[in-house]
């Protein structure tokens, strides 16, 4: 068994796909995964289970229809993963200035470099963003409500399904984690 994390898009979000987090641990164990915790209320499932990250997402995803009538994307990463993506934060001084403004995306499939240049090109104001593997760092000075730089600007970009949390949210779930 394998400490993994399941990164839910789009729910609870402005009370879009409202999930309660208990049925959410539910589901999870239904399944059989084991020692499922959650973190906060924006779809973090902290478990243990065998397999790849892929086949563990299909798995939930096609759970989550069958079972809560819910449609969305679970992005699913080991612990170890979690880790490499805290400890490569390529935006160390923007995680300890400023942390509500760094998001962290998690992708399907890791970004292209080019997907990448075309949503650098995209950007309309003073957000700034660097790809690592199967992540996407972005940097909002000027805050995330009113910002261009939006998820369907990067999903379409990239052209891989995101889901995002702040370096806060995230720093919440790796310590789950421990």
């Amino acid at each position: 068994m394998t400490t993994h994390i399941a990164l839910l898009r789009a729910i609870n979000v402005a009370g879009h796909q409202k999930v309660a987090m208990a049925t959410l641990r539910a589901m999870f164990e239904e399944i059989g995964f084991e020692d499922v915790r959650t973190v906060l209320q924006t779809g973090n499932v902290v478990f243990e289970a065998s397999g790849k990250a892929a086949a563990l997402e299909r798995k939930l995803e096609v759970e989550a229809k069958k079972s809560l009538g819910l449609e969305t994307d679970f992005l699913v990463r080991t612990a170890r993963e979690l880790e490499t993506v805290v400890a490569t934060n390529p935006f160390p001084n923007e995680a300890e200035r400023d942390p509500g403004h760094l998001v962290v995306l998690f992708c399907k499939d890791a970004p292209k470099a080019a997907g990448v240049k075309a949503l650098e090109n995209a950007i309309e104001g003073r957000e700034y963003v660097r790809a690592a593997g199967k992540e996407l760092y972005a940097v909002y000075p000027d805050g995330i409500g009113r910002s261009k730089l939006t998820n369907k600007l990067i999903e379409g970009k990239l052209g891989t399904r995101c889901t995002g949390r702040n370096w806060n949210t995230l720093l919440k779930v790796a310590a789950a984690v421990e």
